[in-house]
């Protein structure tokens, strides 16, 4: 008499709704954000002034400097907002000890051999890193949409230019952090995992 041992598929467990909200809510945010961003970067280039290098209209959204305008900060109230509930939701789920890195996550790159937990271990860095990132680019868009009400952040970062020039800088962080993170996905769980965030 033989007996059977149930063979393990590896597969992943299906993502909790609100994760997958997030990451629905987040793309679409952010697609906007960027071309409407683009779109008021046209009316006034961070460098090389007013004849300095302009962004194709298909890569824009809004039409014009203040229908860009309106479309960014519709984008960024919509992805504040999901940033908002988010953290809540992982406080009270407490699904922050699996995504933020912790003390064995540096040990681990330290001294780990296991190429799957050092994935783990960078993608979970990665995940941490991007949160003053994130809120670096909504502090200095709050201070140049409301440089009046907010004088103390323009004079943080010295000027109204370098406020423009941070805030600028940190869409290609947000970019790199997209790429990044997609791809650590797939190496840590293949395309299952990545595709479970979304459907």
């Amino acid at each position: 008499m033989t007996s059977t041992i149930p063979h393990k598929t590896g597969k992943f467990p299906t993502q909790a709704i609100g994760a997958k909200i997030f990451h629905w809510i987040n793309i679409i945010s952010l697609f906007i954000m960027l071309t409407s961003g683009l779109q008021i970067y046209n009316a006034n280039p961070v460098f090389g002034g007013r004849a300095g290098l302009h962004i194709p209209p298909i890569f824009t959204l809004g039409g014009w400097l203040a229908g860009g305008r309106h479309w960014h900060f519709a984008a960024m109230w919509l992805f504040s907002l999901n940033l908002l509930w988010y953290g809540i939701y992982i406080l009270i789920s407490r699904r922050w000890r699996h995504r933020f890195v912790g003390v064995n996550d540096v040990k681990a790159l330290q001294k780990s051999r296991n190429p799957k937990r050092l994935i783990y271990a960078w993608h979970r860095i990665v995940y941490t890193a991007i949160i003053p990132i994130l809120l670096l680019a909504i502090f200095t868009g709050i201070g140049m949409y409301k440089p009046a009400q907010f004088p103390w952040i323009v004079d943080m970062f010295g000027s109204w230019q370098a406020l423009r020039i941070v805030h600028f800088s940190s869409v290609p962080m947000v970019i790199s952090f997209v790429a990044v993170h997609f791809l650590l996905g797939r190496k840590a769980g293949g395309e299952e995992l990545t595709e479970s965030m979304f459907w």
